[in-house]
């Protein structure tokens, strides 16, 4: 599969540019996502890196018939109606696991947002994992792993400095991307 997904990317104009190895243990910081077809390339290199990271994703695709397909490929569903701790549950998910890499965009949805979600933080830093900064460049059609930010607990400069990490980075609709 790595090699097929290595080739359609390429085929459809993608590169990959990774400037960091992706540790074993991280949260995947994935940005700017302002499309559906982030999930295709996301997934596409995903299979190229022969990673098998994570992804939380609404529960609703997770009924009949794309359920068990969406657990393939690493979704962990989501009930957005309900008030749970999830940063609690998934740091403690990473202490289960010597392999437990988990991708998320930030923003939460392909909807321009400058206030992203802190869950992706919030995890990272109660499983004490680091936060890898992955691009998906619609304008460089680039794909990779480009940063590792070890969370310091001060949410506040930290994301000054995740965000402005991804300022020159464009998504399929650059105006629905809020930093």
């Amino acid at each position: 599969m790595k090699n097929l997904s290595k080739k359609i990317l390429k085929w459809c104009g993608w590169e990959i540019n990774n400037e960091v190895e992706i540790p074993n243990k991280c949260v995947i910081c994935i940005a700017p996502h302002t499309s559906n077809w982030d999930f295709v390339w996301g997934n596409l290199f995903n299979k190229a890196m022969r990673a098998k990271a994570h992804f939380f994703i609404k529960k609703e695709w997770f009924k009949f018939p794309l359920g068990n397909f969406m657990r393939a490929l690493g979704g962990i569903p989501v009930d957005r109606s309900k008030k749970t701790s999830l940063t609690d549950q998934i740091a403690e998910e990473f202490k289960k696991h010597e392999k437990f890499q988990l991708g998320i965009t930030p923003e939460g949805t392909r909807k321009y947002n400058p206030d992203w979600k802190k869950g992706f933080y919030f995890i990272a830093y109660k499983a004490n994992v680091p936060i890898v900064l992955a691009t998906l460049d619609y304008e460089k059609k680039e794909l990779g792993y480009k940063k590792i930010v070890i969370p310091s607990g001060n949410y506040e400069d930290d994301i000054i400095e995740i965000k402005n990490f991804y300022k020159n980075t464009k998504g399929k609709y650059p105006e629905l991307f809020g930093i």
